[in-house]
């Protein structure tokens, strides 16, 4: 079943490609073209902050590369190696951008504050700031469309570079704005400018580098992608819960991950065999996340005392602090036994001393059982 699955996320992440590459190129192309034009500029009219930001715009050309490339190696097949595929190098490209991002503001600051200490008066033509204002409005156009791209595939590589392009039209912007100051009231602001700007820069670079180490070391999963599988399991017939539901990122919309279920113990193999394949199917195509493991909890459904049990013990649980949920609950009347699992949030104290004083008070109501309870963990958890 997971094979069948895997086969259609490859189509999808074919498409997905494309059009990440695809917009590289445009990236790459505008960049390019912005970069010749600015350095001609900068040079002709000794305009540090003009030169600084045709440097930017080869910069932006180089994160487009990285991009292409990064999307390429995260597109190879699964193999032996690494049998959940390569999609995870995409962060590793959003963050070399990242670090290209805070590079460019570390250096544009040094230059900066050079031309602070032995200042350089400009020479701006009315020319040479069409042409500016020219790039200011293909940089907005070109971040705004980079970015909505990368939101919409769910790249993050594109996503800093849209982000990065929209900073390099607010330098354009502000040079533009020096220029025309330095014009009409002949005071020389650039430098002092860029040294401002390029601390925007360094420290969006380090929110870019963050947020990508953050995904990197692996974040939880989104809640409400969570609360909406579940809410697609226990939509099937019989099954009375959605638990301990772990999902694993292995690339932007790569997912895999695991479900426990609750269906009633006269469930036959076979009923929990079709049952498991269709909702790996639902969850997919609702989902797009592969659930390559399906648990089961049984339901007493013979045993009428036992879901009066059921529910003294639930009620000692819920009357601890800090408890979220209690499940898989089941009473074996040839073994004494009673075993469930219990979520304890994180913001417990203690998580394992509530744990305890769980068990104590509930072999306390019930002595003649054998207890096995189980301390769980909702990865979803808010």
């Amino acid at each position: 079943m997971s094979n069948e699955l895997s086969e259609v996320s490859t189509v999808n992440d074919t498409s997905r490609e494309k059009t990440i590459v695809k917009t590289s190129i445009i990236g790459i192309i505008a960049n390019v073209f912005l970069a010749a034009f600015k350095a001609v500029i900068g040079l002709m009219t000794h305009s540090i902050a003009i030169v600084l930001d045709a440097v930017n715009n080869i910069s932006d050309a180089g994160s487009s590369f990285i991009t292409i490339i990064g999307t390429k190696l995260a597109g190879r097949e699964p193999d032996k190696k690494h049998p959940f595929g390569y999609g995870r190098i995409e962060y590793l490209s959003a963050m070399i951008i990242s670090v290209i991002v805070l590079y460019a503001g570390v250096t544009s600051f040094i230059e900066s504050v050079k031309k602070i200490i032995s200042p350089q008066t400009p020479e701006y033509s009315i020319a040479s700031l069409v042409i500016v204002g020219v790039a200011v409005v293909v940089k907005i156009v070109l971040g705004r469309y980079v970015k909505s791209v990368g939101t919409k595939v769910n790249s993050d590589s594109l996503i800093n570079s849209g982000e990065d392009a929209t900073l390099d039209s607010i330098i354009s912007a502000s040079t533009l704005v020096a220029a025309v100051i330095f014009m009409i009231f002949g005071l020389s602001l650039e430098a002092w400018l860029g040294a401002i700007i390029s601390l925007v820069i360094i420290k969006s670079g380090f929110e870019m580098l963050k947020d990508t180490i953050s995904q990197i070391l692996g974040e939880r999963s989104d809640s409400d992608l969570s609360k909406s599988i579940k809410q697609t399991v226990t939509e099937f017939e019989g099954v009375e819960g959605a638990y301990d539901l772990v999902l694993n990122n292995y690339g932007p919309d790569a997912w895999n991950g695991s479900v426990h279920i609750e269906v009633p113990d006269t469930y036959s193999a076979d009923q929990l065999d079709r049952l498991i394949r269709e909702i790996q199917m639902k969850v997919y195509s609702q989902h797009q996340v592969i659930l390559t493991a399906i648990g089961v909890y049984s339901i007493n459904t013979k045993d009428d005392e036992a879901k009066a049990i059921e529910q003294k013990v639930r009620d000692i649980v819920f009357s601890h602090e800090h408890v979220l949920q209690m499940h898989g609950f089941y009473l074996t009347r040839e073994t004494n036994n009673i075993r469930f699992d219990v979520v304890v949030s994180f913001d417990a104290p203690n998580r394992r001393d509530t744990y305890k004083q769980i068990i104590e008070d509930v072999q306390k109501a019930f002595p003649d059982y054998q207890l096995q309870i189980t301390l769980d963990t909702d990865f979803s958890e808010e």
